[in-house]
């Protein structure tokens, strides 16, 4: 693999690079064109280097899997992508017009002008929810007005895609959000719910009325969690211009249990369309938040929602079709292994055709000595590992949605496997086994602890001592 060193004037792909518009934490922005797209266009570079959290490279995976299936006006229009392999990039429509955040510095803005603004952002998430996306990290700097009059949802590296497998849930087991702006599922690492967006979007309502943030900007877990059992200041409270019906909207929007927000994005961009009609509660006329006893019963349930963290979508998907998890060995010398593994993957998609092929590696940390993220040739490990993961996979001829790619950090590398396959409900695990050695005798290896502690059926592959076909090893198995 070989990066391209972008700088203006130089071409990729065909792409004339123009000026650098942006550089973040997770990527680059630059400004490109192409003879025969006559719309302004930007290529989004993710930010791969040394010690790059590897959510840098998942989400980037996420939203090159999401843009393209993305259409209206409600969403940039996704003109290339460029996998992982070379130079990664997604080229999509630039919008003009202005970012969200610059209005920031207005609020408190009039209470109709917080509405109309609700209202667009409402109808986005009406036409991204209606094509099974979830954004899932609505706030100022990723909404753009165009100069139409439209709103824009832009960055879907943490979004999901209801038909599509959700890497960042299944790789990473921590609350993937913006901390003013996630909302309490999400805190609970539930990814399929809609109405996240519109206590999303909540936030972004009571920071245009009131100038103030509901839970402030929480910087540790312990206080992003308490947005799942404590009310925020009513804005009233902190705004007595705001009327009763957009506190009303407001706090229906906040509330901790998304069953009672609005049930859907339509509902609630009626009501901001329509602020005569909106009918009040007790939250229209709240002056103070929730008092003790309301507040300890909050946080007691909120206590069982941890541990249920219902998850009906995800249950609905994963039990639509078995998944598959191949166990591959990227190292120097395992190629003979690797095409073994690949022939018994294909039989047994071959009898489940239905299934979903979820090929992980393990990138073996150092317990003790540190671990570097570039190999002696400077080039990124995790990357490189995805790569050939992408490779391997290749031959299957399977299409985007039925197979996808995990490279897991961990110190031991049985472990992560068994997890993964537990985290994520896997049905089958195809795993390679090394030669036989007198030190792995001594120590166990990976493949044979995988067989004794999975929680489902194991098939491990090996090479035959003689020169007869590769095949798989009398069908070890482990149901637990």
């Amino acid at each position: 693999m070989v990066r391209q060193q972008l700088e203006t004037g130089s071409i990729v792909d065909g792409f004339t690079i123009g000026e650098k518009l942006h550089t973040g934490g997770m990527a680059s922005l630059w400004r490109v064109s192409k003879p025969g797209i006559d719309i302004p266009l930007v290529m989004k570079v993710p930010s791969i280097l040394d010690g790059d959290d590897a959510t840098i490279i998942v989400g980037f995976e996420m939203e090159m899997m999401i843009l393209p299936r993305l259409s209206g006006v409600h969403v940039p229009k996704c003109v290339a992508v460029k996998e992982l392999a070379q130079q990664p990039y997604i080229v999509m429509e630039y919008i003009q017009g202005e970012n969200l955040l610059n209005m920031l510095d207005e609020a408190p803005l009039p209470p109709m002008r917080v509405a109309q603004i609700g209202a667009k952002i409402a109808a986005a998430l009406v036409d991204l929810h209606r094509q099974n996306v979830l954004h899932l990290d609505i706030k100022p700097s990723n909404i753009m007005i165009r100069e139409s009059g439209e709103v824009a949802l832009i960055d879907f590296g943490l979004s999901r895609h209801l038909q599509l497998p959700d890497l960042l849930e299944e790789e990473f087991h921590v609350p993937m959000g913006t901390g003013p702006y996630i909302s309490p599922e999400q805190i609970l690492r539930n990814r399929t719910d809609p109405r996240s967006d519109i206590f999303s979007l909540g936030v972004l309502l009571y920071h245009f009325a009131t100038k103030m943030r509901p839970w402030g900007i929480p910087t540790f877990n312990r206080a992003l969690r308490r947005r799942l059992w404590r009310d925020p200041v009513p804005p009233r409270k902190i705004n007595p211009d705001i009327p009763p019906w957009l506190q009303e909207i407001i706090l229906r929007c906040l509330e901790p249990d998304a069953a009672k927000r609005y049930p859907s994005a339509a509902q609630l961009l009626f009501d901001l369309q329509h602020p005569d009609e909106v009918r009040l509660s007790e939250r229209a006329q709240r002056s103070e938040p929730s008092g003790i006893l309301a507040t300890l019963k909050r946080r007691f349930r909120s206590a069982t929602r941890d541990i249920e963290a219902p998850k009906d979508v995800a249950e609905r998907l994963a039990t639509s079709a078995p998944i598959v998890m191949a166990a591959l060995d990227l190292s120097d010398g395992m190629e003979p292994l690797a095409e073994a593994l690949r022939r018994e993957a294909a039989r047994v998609l071959h009898f489940v055709p239905d299934a979903r092929l979820a090929c992980v590696n393990v990138l073996k940390l150092n317990r003790i000595a540190p671990d570097y993220g570039r190999d002696a040739e400077g080039r990124n490990i995790h990357m490189m590992r995805l790569v050939g993961l992408k490779e391997w996979a290749r031959p299957l001829g399977r299409s985007q949605g039925e197979v996808t790619f995990h490279v897991l950090e961990s110190a031991d590398p049985a472990a992560a496997l068994i997890e993964f396959a537990i985290s994520n409900n896997v049905d089958q695990i195809l795993i390679c086994a090394r030669a036989s050695s007198p030190l792995r005798r001594y120590l166990g290896s990976v493949s044979s602890q995988v067989v004794a502690q999975a929680p489902c059926t194991v098939t491990v592959v090996r090479l035959p001592q003689s020169g007869a076909a590769p095949a798989a090893a009398g069908g070890e198995d482990n149901t637990a």
